[in-house]
């Protein structure tokens, strides 16, 4: 009856260890959202709440560590439950990381609504969106133990990082027309960038749920 009590109590650490990075996640794909909000309505006063937000996921990311360095040294897990522990708290750094992106987009939001737009934004949108899917994704897949959807999100990589090199293209056909766009230009191509690292962390994530469910490390693998 003992051990049954002790197992329970586990389950309910380790559940509630999972309701926090879900929680962190989900701020995290707010603050995607309203960087690039911010960022096509030229709307400073959102990229200052974007900013700000980020110090609330350094704060869960810095709660969820101590939570499960705290399980790790009472309950000794082993085989499935440290992998999850483990990655756990992998996973919050990535989170964390993300929104670091967010708010570097928030700060070149504030700078780009001093100058005069240089273009309309068609695939900055297209990338923002699909990086915050696949945060949702990845993170829906450690919460499901699903490793098709997080092959899924490795694979949909790829498209983010072909929407970054077309901006890439389009932003030095500017600068090399217009050398007055080049400071604009940079900034954007900063926030492609922002967005491009955004999907690489969702993969991360999505690579460290593989390994958990199936044991198989797929880094530097091809999918």
């Amino acid at each position: 009856m003992e051990r049954e009590h002790y197992s329970k109590q586990f389950d309910t650490e380790l559940n509630e260890i999972r309701q926090r990075l879900l929680e962190m996640g989900g701020k995290v794909e707010v603050m995607i959202n309203d960087s690039l909000k911010a960022l096509v309505e030229r709307d400073s006063d959102l990229a200052e709440r974007v900013i700000a937000s980020d110090h609330e996921i350094n704060r869960l990311e810095m709660e969820i560590d101590e939570r499960c360095l705290e399980v790790l040294a009472r309950r000794q897990p082993a085989a499935r439950d440290l992998r999850f522990i483990t990655l756990a708290l992998k996973i919050v750094t990535d989170l964390e990381r993300i929104g670091d992106q967010c708010r570097n987009i928030g700060k070149r939001t504030l700078e780009l609504n001093e100058e005069p737009p240089l273009k309309p934004y068609i695939d900055m949108p297209r990338m923002a969106q699909w990086s915050g899917v696949m945060v949702k994704e990845a993170l829906d897949a450690f919460v499901q133990g699903d490793d098709q959807l997080a092959y899924k999100v490795c694979r949909d990589d790829q498209f983010v990082d072909d929407l970054n090199d077309q901006i890439q293209r389009e932003l030095l056909t500017f600068m090399i027309a217009d050398p007055t766009s080049i400071s604009r230009a940079m900034k954007i191509n900063q926030i492609s960038k922002c967005l491009e690292r955004i999907a690489d962390h969702a993969t991360n994530v999505a690579e460290m749920v593989i390994f958990m469910i199936k044991g198989k490390d797929i880094r530097h693998m091809s999918i």
